[in-house]
C-alpha cells in the first residue's frame, strides 16, 4: 500500500481525502488477501495496522504504552453501531503538552476513526465517544506531543457489522431533528481534579454509506458530521475532523481547565456543508 494518506495530510489536503484513501487503500488489501471475509485476530488486526500506519504517519517512531495515552473499550462489545471508548491522557508524562489524539480502528472500511486536536493550556485529559466497530479490532489512540514525539496505547474489541448496523431513528426523523444539540455540564470534582467536564450530544444520522434503506435496499449515501470545534470566548479547547466511524448521534465527553466564565461555543459541519452552531453560558457550579 503506498503512503496516499500521509502524503495527502502533508499537502494540506482536507482529511477527508486522507480517509478516501485509506478506504481504497485498505479495500484494496483486504480484496487481494481475503481477509474482510474472515473475523479478525489480533494478528490479523495487527498486520492491517502494520500496512496503514505508514499511510497515516508516515516513517515516524511510534512509542507503545509509554503510560502517555491509554485507551479503555469494552472487550466485547453490547452492540457494535455504538461501542463507548476513553482515552485519558497523562499531562505528568508529557511535560510538552499534547497536541493531538488520533483514534484508528484497523479493520473498519475507514480506519480514522477521528482526529481530535487538543487546545493549548486547555487542560484536556480525558475525551469519550462512541464509534462503530465494523469486526473484532485494535482501537488505537496515537498521541501526538507539542514536540512531535507519538504515543500509542491500544485495546481489542470483540464486535461487528457496525458500520452496516441499521439506524436507530428512520431517515425522516433523523433530518427533522439534524444539528439540534445539547451541552450537559459537570461540576469539578475538588477531590480529584479541578477540571469540568462537558458532554455534548449533536442529532446526526451520521450514515456510513454502508447502511441500506430497508424499503428500497439501495445503500444510504454517506453523510456525517465531518468537522467539530468547541471552544470557551473563542479559546479552543477541542475540535475534532472525523470520519464514519462515529456513531449516529455523536456524543462527546471531555474534561477541561476552564478560562475566566466565557461562554461555550460548538460548531459542526457535516460533508453536505450543513453548518450547526451553539452556544452556553458556563455553569462554574455545574447541574
Amino acid at each position: 500500500m503506498q503512503n496516499h494518506a500521509y502524503r495527502s495530510r502533508q499537502l494540506g489536503l482536507p482529511l477527508a481525502a486522507v480517509f478516501a484513501a485509506i478506504v481504497l487503500a485498505v479495500g484494496t488489501l483486504f480484496g487481494s488477501s481475503g481477509v474482510a471475509n474472515a473475523q479478525q485476530s489480533t494478528a490479523s488486526s495487527n498486520r492491517i495496522w502494520q500496512d496503514l500506519k505508514g499511510d497515516v504517519f508516515g516513517d515516524r517512531a511510534i512509542l507503545v504504552d509509554s503510560g502517555v495515552v491509554r485507551i479503555e473499550a469494552p472487550k466485547r462489545a453490547q452492540d457494535a453501531a455504538i461501542v463507548p471508548v476513553d482515552i485519558y491522557i497523562d499531562p505528568a508524562k508529557a511535560p510538552d503538552g499534547i497536541k493531538s489524539v488520533t483514534l484508528i480502528i484497523d479493520v473498519n472500511p475507514a480506519p480514522v476513526a477521528a482526529t481530535f486536536q487538543i487546545g493549548k493550556d486547555a487542560g484536556v485529559t480525558h475525551l469519550s465517544t462512541r464509534v462503530r466497530v465494523d469486526d473484532y479490532s485494535y482501537l488505537r489512540a496515537i498521541a501526538e506531543t507539542q514536540g512531535g514525539a507519538l504515543h500509542m496505547a491500544q485495546t481489542f474489541v470483540k464486535a461487528s457489522g457496525g458500520c452496516s448496523a441499521p439506524a436507530v431513528k428512520n431517515q425522516d426523523e433523523a433530518m427533522a431533528t439534524m444539528g439540534q444539540m445539547k451541552l450537559r455540564q459537570f461540576p469539578p470534582q475538588e477531590t480529584m481534579t479541578k477540571a469540568q467536564e462537558l458532554q455534548l450530544m449533536i442529532r446526526h444520522p451520521n450514515n456510513s454509506g454502508l447502511q441500506r434503506n430497508p424499503l428500497t435496499q439501495y445503500f444510504i449515501p454517506a453523510h456525517f458530521v465531518q468537522k467539530l470545534s468547541v471552544s470557551q470566548a473563542d479559546r479552543l479547547i477541542l475540535s475534532m475532523e472525523g470520519g464514519i466511524s462515529i456513531s449516529e448521534d455523536p456524543n462527546f465527553r471531555f474534561d477541561f481547565t476552564a478560562h475566566g466564565t466565557g461562554q461555550i461555543q460548538v460548531e459542526a459541519i457535516d460533508t453536505d456543508g450543513k453548518v450547526f452552531r451553539h452556544q452556553w453560558p458556563l455553569e462554574v457550579t455545574g447541574l
